[in-house]
């Protein structure tokens, strides 16, 4: 059943007959699969709730994070099945907490009845219309392996204009990448700026960063401030999700 929803905004709204939603959960239009991994997520972190001005809903399953850089297809079952019970909770949309979910873009979409947008990597096609044609786009991947033309057409977009950069081999990064307790943000965040300070000076064609890992958006403001570019990232996508989702009539003067 497709969930329907709508913006109660005033007390006469509130004063007036409310019919009930399709689904036990109410105002949770995005539901995010994320893997169960146990390391600090900081306020920013697709998996840290506080991240988001509004509810989101959340389905963990046991996967191995390689699982996603490989493509695995034995992760394919438990994908769709979170996909189905975060649709029948009755969110509207479903993401996922790493890039490379983008390996499944296209069974979870025939599984479910409700829009499905797994990676941040999918907005790639409209950063680069946003673009000039001699133009690029820097990725910042936590898996450069898994960084392949494969991955990024299961997202519409293509690598002639990226630039995948490797920030999983940052000693600072393997807190996140190997699930340790600890994490010594300050270093990571100077690595980070380091590392895309370095592949804009070497690669002056590139127009906006996008950080394709979950964990990485906590850092998005200290980049961008440091290399003056747009920068993308998990957030940028979630909230343009959101508000197509939960669209509010606008007040004001004429």
């Amino acid at each position: 059943m497709q969930r329907l929803s709508y913006y109660l905004g005033s007390p006469v709204d509130l004063a007036g007959t409310i019919s009930p939603t399709a689904s036990p959960i109410a105002g949770n239009a995005i539901g995010i699969i994320a893997i169960n991994l146990i390391y600090p997520k900081l306020p920013g972190n697709v998996a840290n709730a506080t991240t988001f001005a509004f509810p989101v809903d959340y389905e963990v399953i046991d996967l191995e994070i390689e699982q996603l850089f490989e493509a695995d297809l034995r992760a394919v079952e438990q994908i769709v099945e979170a996909a189905r019970k975060l649709e029948a909770r009755g969110v509207r949309a479903i993401v996922g907490a790493c890039g490379y979910f983008a390996n499944f873009q296209h069974q979870v979409q025939a599984a479910v009845n409700i829009p499905v947008v797994m990676s941040s990597l999918a907005q790639l096609p409209l950063i680069s219309v946003s673009l000039r044609v001699d133009q690029k786009v820097a990725v910042l991947v936590a898996d450069i392996k898994g960084a392949t033309p494969a991955l990024l057409e299961n997202v519409n977009a293509k690598s002639n204009n990226v630039i995948f950069v490797d920030i999983g081999s940052l000693p600072e990064f393997h807190a996140i990448r190997y699930g340790e307790t600890s994490l010594d943000n300050g270093a990571l965040q100077r690595a980070l700026i380091r590392r895309t300070q370095e592949v804009v000076k070497d690669h002056p064609e590139i127009g906006a960063i996008l950080l394709e890992c979950s964990d990485l958006p906590p850092y998005a403001a200290s980049i961008q401030a440091s290399i003056g570019l747009p920068v993308f990232d998990f957030i940028t996508l979630i909230n343009w999700l959101h508000q197509s989702l939960c669209q509010q009539p606008y007040y004001g003067y004429l």
